[in-house]
């Protein structure tokens, strides 16, 4: 038997064994994977094997981060069922663990090749970051940057003594072509001539004169830029050599045991650079590891354990699904040969939902979008509001949508019938005039009677279409909001977003920056439910053309979820 091949500690018999395997990007955990996880769980919260911060013990002082672990139902070759488990990247500064499966490739086994072109890699900064610091050459980048300053300023008074003189010549200019004769008028040019002449040498002067005394401290300070600079272009190299060779220490496996590389995986991909971190997540080690040892995968899942991260959204037990950057590529090459659930990201949920129209005339039209249609068409389904409206609406022009709602978010949408409309509505977007409301119950319950929320949001490139909270390259996100009700264990609630950023509303309440309570059956940062409780039902605007204000509600469609 495996190693890691480990017995189900819960009776499964009155379990049902799936027919296909797990789409890893978008999945429901079977029970048999339910149960697995639950039986990790209970060792990591028992075990010591090692010893890391999750975060989930206030005692604890150091760093803490929560991580990803995967369960992995397998069946060996005497059809017995069990299960395999792992954790994304390394645990405890180590990757060898008695409960989970081994990496792909061991980056940190004793003596290997990582670790000791890392360490020349670490030296190389080490460097660096010395030359940077050094007293000698901080001292000169100050002494240069003040003498800069004076340049500049010098210069500058210069240059404006140069123009009111230039402005005093055209006055002259004036006053002596109406006093003066032809020839004398002529002699006084040329005496104009030559003053602007020397007034530009006289520019020209003073700019060699601080090009003379800036250049010994710039050729002092340059001798540590070029260190500095050769050195980094050296780490580049390396670094980029390190990169390509552990790629190729990456070989992932099929179930026909046909191997693929990193660099074979993400050629095929238009990512230029592969994603760091790539091959160490839990679900290609557990797929790698059934394909060594003859184990038939039969389901697969993954959940977060501990503290989230501050930018990403992680919930502690929650499952999610695997990430889009790094893993798809690789599962798609690994997942060859298996019989796989359907991908639903291809199956349109909106065909028999309607679309609902709330006012129309020559100019706008405003509706009620359900659950679950797109705004705009997407790469694999084309069904959305824009295409269904094309179509169906004779004489309409231009860009159509003025704003969006998620595919997973109903309510009103207001749609322009030709450019002048388009324009000015989105002109009201962009000035934030236009006044909107949503309704959304909360998973859970919320103290506070009202706030407002200001988390900045940009994409995960790695895991599209998820969002971001990030304080660096993060896009200003706003949002107030106000409590309607509590019921249940859960909060009805009403947001008032001041800006219109993508899955704002549910990060701002799913985050722990934010509400830190996910909105009910949301399938990305909460839990997945029989829809997302999120729906626009209030838009105030101008017309576009009449300039009368105009104000629509529609009610949510949903109560409180069972």
């Amino acid at each position: 038997m495996p190693k890691h091949f480990h017995n189900f500690l819960t009776p499964i018999s009155e379990f049902k064994l799936p027919s296909k395997f797990t789409f890893p990007f978008y999945y429901e955990p079977h029970p048999l994977c339910r149960i697995a996880a639950q039986e990790i769980q209970s060792y990591l919260k028992l075990q010591t094997d090692f010893d890391h911060n999750f975060g989930l013990n206030s005692s604890k002082k150091d760093l803490a981060f929560g991580k990803m672990f995967g369960v992995l139902v397998v069946q060996n070759q005497e059809k017995e069922v069990g299960y395999l488990s792992a954790v994304s990247g390394s645990l405890a500064k180590k990757n060898i663990h008695r409960k989970f499966v081994p990496p792909v490739y061991d980056i940190l086994a004793k003596d290997s090749y990582y670790l000791k072109e890392n360490s020349v890699l670490n030296n190389i900064n080490t460097e660096i970051e010395n030359l940077e610091t050094n007293s000698e050459y901080l001292v000169l980048c100050a002494e240069a940057e003040a003498e800069i300053k004076k340049s500049i300023l010098d210069i500058q008074q210069k240059l404006e003594s140069v123009k009111a003189f230039k402005k005093d010549r055209h006055l002259r200019r004036i006053k002596a072509k109406s006093e003066l004769s032809k020839e004398a008028y002529e002699n006084f040019e040329k005496a104009l001539g030559k003053e602007s002449l020397e007034a530009k040498h006289f520019i020209n002067n003073v700019k060699r004169y601080w090009q003379h005394i800036l250049r010994p401290f710039n050729e002092k300070v340059s001798e540590f830029t070029a260190q500095i600079e050769q050195l980094k272009e050296k780490r580049k190299i390396k670094s980029a050599e390190l990169q390509a060779y552990i790629s190729m220490q990456y070989n992932f496996l099929n179930s026909k045991k046909e191997i693929k590389n990193l660099l074979d995986l993400f050629e095929e991909t238009s990512i230029e650079q592969i994603p760091a971190g790539s091959g160490e997540c839990a679900a290609p080690k557990l797929l790698q590891y059934a394909y060594l040892h003859d184990l038939k995968p039969i389901a697969m899942a993954e959940f977060w354990w501990g503290k989230s991260p501050k930018k990403e959204i992680r919930k502690h037990k929650q499952f999610y699904p695997a990430c889009q950057g790094r893993c798809k590529p690789i599962l798609k090459h690994m997942l060859v040969g298996l019989e796989v659930d359907p991908n639903p990201f291809l199956i349109n949920p909106a065909i028999k939902k309607e679309l609902e129209i709330i006012f129309e005339d020559e100019d706008l039209i405003v509706l009620c979008k359900p659950p679950e249609l797109l705004s705009v068409p997407g790469i694999h389904i084309k069904d959305s509001v824009y295409t269904r409206i094309k179509k169906e609406v004779k004489d309409i022009t231009g860009p159509i949508i003025v704003h969006r709602l998620d595919m997973a978010t109903s309510g009103l949408l207001v749609l322009a019938k030709n450019k002048k409309a388009h324009k000015h509505l989105q002109n009201q977007f962009i000035t934030k005039t236009i006044k909107k409301r949503y309704t959304a119950i909360l998973d859970g319950l919320l103290l506070d009677e009202r706030g407002s929320i200001s988390l900045p949001l940009r994409v995960d490139l790695e895991d599209r279409p998820r969002q971001l909270v990030c304080h660096e390259h993060g896009k200003s996100a706003q949002t107030n909001w106000e409590i309607i009700k509590r019921k249940d264990g859960k909060t009805k609630i009403h947001f008032y977003p001041i800006t219109g950023r993508t899955h704002q509303l549910r990060v701002h309440a799913s985050h722990a920056l934010g509400l830190n309570i996910p909105i009910v059956g949301d399938d990305l940062y909460g839990k997945k439910a029989d829809r997302l409780y999120l729906h626009a039902d209030s838009l105030s605007l101008l017309h576009p053309v009449h300039q009368q204000e105009m104000s629509f509600r529609k009610p949510a469609g949903f109560d409180w979820p069972k």
